[in-house]
């Protein structure tokens, strides 16, 4: 029977931290960029929903990059 490797968290959980980190900010600004486009056609309730969902994104990026006070 092999035997199971252990699990790393090393290098692995850094780059998958780092990959949410830029998927948040491609959301975001994807967001903001439809948000841009329905403005122009005069849409702003859809603008204003779009900037919204980018907002949340902006939070989270915010939140990943705040130093976690529990950490020395």
């Amino acid at each position: 029977m092999p035997r199971a490797r252990p699990k790393r968290k090393g290098s692995t959980a850094r780059l998958r931290e780092t990959g949410q980190f830029l998927n948040a900010q491609r959301r975001y600004e994807r967001y903001v960029e439809l948000a841009r486009a329905k403005a122009l056609t005069g849409d702003y309730v859809a603008a204003e929903n779009y900037l919204q969902h980018a907002e949340h994104y902006l939070r989270s990026m915010q939140a990943r990059q705040a130093p976690d006070p529990l950490r020395k």
